[in-house]
């Protein structure tokens, strides 16, 4: 199994899935973390991020914070999400093995209409 966790860079979960620049790939065997390795993005949104990674076959994305949009296209690219997750990467993916990960099934972007970074980036539209 592959699973991806949007990285930012200090071995961290990245709180914004839209805005990730690098995911942390694992590859995965009976329970145990086989490899790992990080991938970077071009963070052109989301329907590219889950395209990207659906290019590398993942089965399971644990982020922070995610917006409708992204569900969607993930959810299309047949990938399961665990959402609201915060701490360290490898302790993440190992709790989703564990089968001890608490996901929040409520940590939606919700800033609906606030801009970040002045980008105009709005978690309403789809791109």
């Amino acid at each position: 199994m592959k699973i991806a966790v949007t990285f930012d860079g200090n071995d961290g979960v990245f709180q914004h899935f839209g805005h990730t620049e690098q995911f942390k790939i694992y590859e995965t065997d009976n329970d145990k973390i086989i490899s790992q390795k990080i991938l970077s993005s071009d963070g052109s949104g989301h329907s590219a991020l889950a395209e990207l990674l659906a290019k590398e076959n993942i089965d399971k994305i644990i982020c922070g914070g995610i917006g409708g949009c992204a569900i969607s296209a993930l959810s299309d690219a047949g990938i399961e999400i665990f959402a609201g997750i915060s701490g360290n990467t490898d302790k993440a993916v190992q709790a989703l093995l564990d089968g001890t990960l608490v996901q929040n099934s409520s940590a939606t972007c919700d800033h609906h209409h606030e801009h970040h970074h002045g980008d105009n980036h709005s978690c309403g539209h789809c791109h």
